[in-house]
């Protein structure tokens, strides 16, 4: 009786530890497949996050090559943008005056978040700005006597200057694949290109002989092109290069100018593209004002059209800056490239963009030497004339 006792207990005890067997090679198993999933997932999210992660950021990108002077500029000019929005504001109201409190919805476009207070921007500025209270006790806000002439100074600049407005406006609709161009989107140009605040309604209306106002189905406005001028086909780089003038018109076709370079003394240390910029500034291109719709995106020719055409648009501009925002919607219009970024940092020797601040900016290089515009028309001297007014 002993002896299959003890056999069944053997089994038993071997059954035991064949199920115990058993049960851990289903968990090595399972374990196996469980690190297999994770690292089948770990190796495919790798290969999705590699892309973004290894693509780094604008700050990161041009973090050394950075160009301190112009920095500097884009910060002046960031004071100036806020003080001149709130003198336009005031000029709108009817008694150029408004309740502090009222100022409190435009936080936003004067970059004031909370909890900065506007009243210490504003006394930051006492000879352009006054606060005082009325009866009720209620806080207004006012333009001094200088600032109020400072305002039809510059109207008068900009009446003076409205020939050349017209020329540059035109000859974008002309540089436009479909010769039309949306009118909001000219209107973040506004300040850049020296147009009048009425820019909508009345300005575009004074000039029929070059451009007309028409709207869609939709209701959306639009520029259009009445009539090519053949003289204004010629970019501001054949000009300075050619000697080539206004009087002059011809058929837009291929050109092959270098651009104009300017790098910060540091550049050769830490860069050495010499053979690219070489190749690059020997190639032939299309000229802005010649239809580029048979470019294929992507290409060489269209990368360097592409360089003209900004090249051309900041040649226009006062400052001979742009917010890289409003370039992104002119991609389809002019033909440029979906990541328009990348190519301005590419080519850091023609363009120079500053990321200071929430919206990125890009100067022309050659327009400067230091932190100053080597050609500065009359509305750049009245906006230092303003800047000098500014108590920061």
């Amino acid at each position: 009786m002993a002896i299959p006792f003890i056999i069944n207990k053997v089994l038993l005890n071997k059954s035991v530890h064949i199920q115990r067997l058993l049960s851990n090679h289903h968990q090595m198993l399972d374990l196996l497949s469980m690190r297999r999933m994770w690292y089948q997932q770990t190796m495919f999210g790798w290969f999705q996050i590699k892309p973004m992660t290894s693509s780094r950021r604008v700050q990161d990108r041009s973090k050394n090559k950075r160009i301190h002077y112009l920095e500097i500029v884009k910060e002046k000019w960031k004071i100036f943008s806020k003080v001149l929005f709130l003198m336009e504001l005031l000029k709108k109201e009817k008694e150029m005056v408004i309740p502090l409190r009222s100022l409190d919805r435009y936080r936003k476009q004067l970059n004031l978040p909370k909890p900065h207070k506007i009243t210490d921007f504003i006394r930051k500025c006492p000879k352009l700005f006054e606060l005082y209270k009325d009866q009720r006790g209620t806080l207004w806000c006012g333009m001094t006597k200088e600032a109020e002439d400072l305002l039809e100074e510059e109207e008068r600049l900009i009446e003076e200057q409205s020939t050349k407005a017209v020329e540059y406006v035109t000859r974008i609709l002309m540089m436009s694949v479909d010769k039309r161009i949306q009118l909001d989107k000219i209107a973040h140009f506004r300040r850049d290109f020296g147009l009048p605040i009425e820019f909508r309604t009345k300005w575009v209306n004074q000039y029929p002989q070059h451009f007309r106002v028409e709207k869609s189905k939709d209701g959306v406005e639009f520029l259009e092109l009445v009539n090519w001028n053949p003289a204004w086909a010629i970019t501001e780089l054949e000009k300075r290069t050619l000697g080539l003038n206004d009087g002059i018109g011809r058929e837009p076709g291929i050109l092959s100018l270098p651009f104009p370079l300017k790098f910060p003394p540091n550049y050769k240390k830490v860069y050495r593209h010499g053979g690219k910029i070489e190749h690059f500034q020997k190639r032939s291109y299309l000229s802005p004002y010649a239809d580029a719709r048979e470019l294929k995106a992507g290409s060489l020719e269209f990368d360097k059209r592409a360089v003209a055409v900004m090249h051309e648009l900041l040649s226009f501009t006062v400052e001979k800056r742009l917010v890289t925002d409003h370039l992104t919607h002119f991609r389809r219009e002019l033909v440029m490239p979906q990541k328009l970024m990348r190519l301005l940092l590419k080519h850091f020797g023609i363009f120079y963009v500053s990321e200071r601040g929430k919206r990125f900016s890009v100067f022309l290089t050659e327009a400067y030497e230091g932190s100053e515009l080597i050609e500065k028309c009359p509305l750049v001297l009245w906006k230092e004339k303003v800047l000098s007014l500014i108590g920061y």
